[in-house]
């Protein structure tokens, strides 16, 4: 069986998405990707590595913000035997077809500040090598439509897709909440924190974890609750295995993802979410069925995470949400197979992006 052969193009500036690992493992056996040797996207494996990596990747971005804000997000590869480029949230300069994923519009501009240089991206996205844009959920797929109305024929939503890890429930008597991300108070893990000091003290079979690079304050803060235990970031294997099979809840307010990778790996182990309404949200978490989804706090900024007072009313209907779930057992239980079924059958399924992803590539070079 002659086989597709794709070239996996990755952004100039260190990207750094588990979705290109997940992308790659599990593949259709008619498409081979060329140049993935050596290559672990997203997974971590030294702790010291990956903090001056995200670092860099912070300041490279920064810099390209300031000096070239417009720049497109575009750049050539070396020619070789391949069929087709995927390009992992960039654009090609090949003259070949090339199909490109995108998690959010912005991903368009390299600094990701959009308008700037909007005809000359256009004029790619339109051009005869570009062949499909794979919109990672309907709220993508509504930012492009806006910016770029002119390509609507070519935007697919392919959601990406998790093969469940065969794992056993780690069992306890106590209910386990958690809060896991790379950046505190970026994704609401000040919000989790203070939900979980709530409920374990309310609770007496209520335990959490967090784990992060919570700051010093932080710990120093809450040092008197015994039953919250605190983790720097770890690796993905010890997560997957360790720490994902003890979990019943999993906290993630996630204000500011685009996407959140964090939410769907935590579904495809049963682990219902409680999450806050913006970007994506709705489009991972089915609200009522794998998870719950609170009201989306009104023009809000970034230093509103960093305290408890500006979004409190946000925070106390996260709280009545995990309470739910802590409560009623069968709700969790329900919530934890439908969320299972998302990941057989359902929007992530292996086997269903395997189906989409096969015949983008094969009509790309037909």
């Amino acid at each position: 069986m002659k086989k597709t052969k794709v070239y996996l193009q990755r952004p100039l500036f260190l990207g750094d998405s588990p979705y290109y690992d997940y992308l790659t493992k599990n593949v259709s056996p008619k498409i081979e990707y060329v140049n993935i040797a050596g290559k672990n996207q997203g997974i971590v494996k030294d702790i010291k590595k990956f903090k001056i990596l995200n670092k860099t990747k912070r300041a490279i971005k920064l810099t390209i913000r300031n000096l070239f804000p417009g720049m497109p997000n575009a750049h050539l590869v070396r020619d070789g035997n391949y069929d087709v480029i995927h390009c992992a949230h960039c654009m090609s300069l090949n003259k070949k077809p090339w199909v490109m994923d995108v998690e959010y519009v912005n991903q368009f501009w390299a600094g990701g500040i959009p308008k700037k240089q909007k005809k000359f991206i256009l004029r790619l996205l339109k051009s005869k090598y570009c062949k499909k844009i794979l919109a990672w959920t309907k709220w993508t797929e509504k930012g492009i439509l806006k910016e770029f109305p002119e390509i609507e024929n070519k935007i697919e939503v392919i959601y990406p897709a998790i093969k469940p890890v065969n794992f056993k429930k780690i069992k306890s008597k106590n209910i386990r909440l958690l809060f896991v991300s790379r950046r505190f108070y970026f994704k609401g893990g000040l919000h989790a924190l203070e939900v979980m000091d709530r409920l374990t003290k309310k609770y007496d079979n209520v335990e959490g974890t967090i784990i992060s690079d919570t700051p010093k304050e932080i710990l120093d803060r809450y040092a008197r609750n015994k039953k919250i235990k605190f983790r720097d970031v770890m690796p993905k294997e010890e997560l997957f295995f360790q720490i994902y099979p003890r979990t019943d809840i999993l906290i993630y307010p996630s204000y500011t993802d685009t996407f959140g990778f964090a939410i769907i790996e935590a579904l495809s182990f049963g682990i219902p979410v409680v999450s806050v309404a913006g970007q994506s949200r709705s489009d991972l978490i089915g609200d009522g069925k794998t998870g719950f989804i609170v009201e989306e706090p009104k023009n809000f900024q970034t230093e509103d995470l960093n305290n408890l007072n500006s979004l409190k009313n946000i925070i106390n209907e996260i709280e009545k949400k995990v309470e739910l779930l802590i409560k009623n057992k069968k709700l969790r239980d329900n919530m934890s197979k439908n969320c299972l079924q998302e990941f057989k059958k359902g929007k992530f399924s292996i086997k269903e992006r395997n189906k989409k992803i096969e015949k983008i590539y094969f009509e790309a070079i037909r």
